[in-house]
């Protein structure tokens, strides 16, 4: 009897600890990490598999599911290139590619506070970068247990890329109700945020506290969510890494939809592929190369399929000229990039900030300038290079097979608090933090991370440095 009593008694404490939950689709378990209470819930569907007749629409609602789902298993990433040689390849998919799928849309939940719809904690949704061609939610960099034992609720996700996820056609746009085609990729984006604003109570976050947070084409991603009217109201602030500020060229971030439509019809006419069932019939591995085809083959430059386009509807201006005409979201932003970031991605930056102190809200500004350590390895990236500071803000470094420091630790953790202060109340500022200001006409000063000679911590506000 005692040990039936026992047995009963761990088996509830282990529900209370990991409990199920009812959210849209149906009910879910996720999977206790190391971080005593912290939950982890991999490869919830959050939109129906964009496949068939589903291939570049609107994502759909979820396909109920039966049962209990153990949300153990990653859901597949979105078709792209596999990842060989140098590069980003030995940094952060070292250990191969997943398999690629079609049936893409899934999202991670990483909680402290499962089951518990009264907690209210911060929730930030990280959208991956990668060009708008590569990458996926589950990256190891980008692992969300340590965000979530310092308070808050990570949200990652999958959506479609490249020709899959941006594709512009006038035959498209003709069967679209809103007479506009591309940006699924976008509007896989905005389905996952309104997912969270519908479902994340369940997992302890805040629906009404929802940072959006993005690096590169994900911070790019960021800058086309506050601009669209279709999510701009869903969010509460942002954090922009690495993708660039206001540029002198308004129209940066977006090409018109007619001239996309243009370059997407030469292709496919190109290809033999004259109708949407012939375009719906193509295997994903001939569209993902029918842009490297095509260029190689003709000789001319491609529009088409790769980025957001400006449509009216979901985008109706680019981020470059919302933002100077005020018409973005009015929430509080963290904004910045790498010591050797590449080009554009780091300029525009200090004008963005400016712009926001007029709106009435400053914006607070970071370098990254902590030049990772290497084994001495040949053909991996060097310095604080684009995407260096992921380690950092997730405090990750676990993961890495480079020979990280106590500095490096240490500096992690300054990073990830200043992250989760400020999703939890737009102010970097706060538990572990102090000393950062906003970026201002008066104050125009980064809060710079980085490293002594000593291998201590030694971050501070000051000009952003150059490489």
């Amino acid at each position: 009897m005692k040990k039936t009593f026992l047995l009963l008694f761990l088996a509830c404490a282990c529900t209370a600890k990991n409990p199920v939950l009812t959210i849209e689709g149906g009910q879910v378990r996720g999977v206790e990490t190391e971080t005593s209470g912290v939950i982890v819930y991999r490869g919830i569907p959050f939109a129906a598999p964009p496949v068939g007749e589903l291939r570049w629409k609107e994502p759909q609602p979820v396909v109920p599911w039966e049962g209990v789902r153990t949300a153990d298993s990653w859901g597949h990433p979105a078709w792209q290139s596999p990842h060989t040689g140098g590069g980003y390849t030995p940094e952060f998919f070292f250990d191969g590619d997943p398999e690629f799928s079609e049936d893409c849309l899934y999202l991670n939940v990483w909680t402290p506070a499962a089951g518990q719809p009264g907690r209210k904690l911060p929730v930030t949704l990280w959208i991956h970068g990668g060009g708008y061609t590569a990458g996926w939610g589950f990256e190891p960099e980008m692992d969300g247990e340590q965000w979530a034992a310092h308070g808050g609720v990570l949200v990652t996700f999958n959506y479609r890329l490249g020709m899959l996820g941006f594709f512009t056609h006038p035959a498209l746009s003709a069967e679209s109700p809103h007479g506009v085609s591309g940006n699924y990729g976008m509007l896989d984006q905005i389905a996952a945020l309104k997912w969270v604003k519908a479902n994340i109570a369940q997992f302890g976050g805040d629906p009404d506290h929802i940072t959006i947070m993005g690096q590169s084409a994900g911070a790019m991603s960021v800058q086309t969510l506050v601009t669209s009217p279709l999510s701009r109201d869903l969010i509460a602030g942002a954090i922009i890494q690495s993708g660039g500020g206001v540029s002198d060229q308004p129209t940066l971030g977006g090409a018109p939809l007619s001239e996309s439509e243009e370059a997407g019809k030469a292709l496919m006419d190109w290809a033999g592929y004259d109708t949407l069932e012939k375009m719906r019939a193509a295997t994903p591995q001939d569209l993902m190369s029918l842009g490297t085809r095509y260029m190689r083959e003709t000789h001319q430059f491609l529009r088409a399929g790769s980025a957001p386009v400006v449509d009216g509807w979901a985008l109706p201006e680019t981020f470059n000229e919302a933002a100077q005409a005020g018409h973005i979201a009015n929430v509080p932003y963290l904004i910045g990039s790498t010591l050797d970031d590449m080009g554009v991605l780091a300029l525009g930056i200090d004008r963005f900030c400016l712009l926001r102190e007029e709106a009435g809200i400053p914006a607070y500004a970071y370098q990254f300038a902590r030049r990772l350590p290497t084994d001495g390895r040949e053909g991996v990236l060097q310095g604080a290079f684009h995407s260096s500071e992921l380690w950092y803000t997730f405090k990750s470094l676990r993961f890495c097979w480079r020979p990280f420091t106590e500095g490096d630790y240490a500096l992690s953790e300054q990073m990830i608090r200043s992250w989760t202060n400020f999703a939890a109340t737009g102010n970097p500022n706060g538990e572990g933090v102090s000393g950062w200001t906003p970026f201002t006409a008066d104050n125009q000063n980064y809060m710079v991370f980085k490293l002594d000679d000593a291998d201590q911590v030694a971050s501070g506000m000051g000009p952003m440095l150059r490489p």
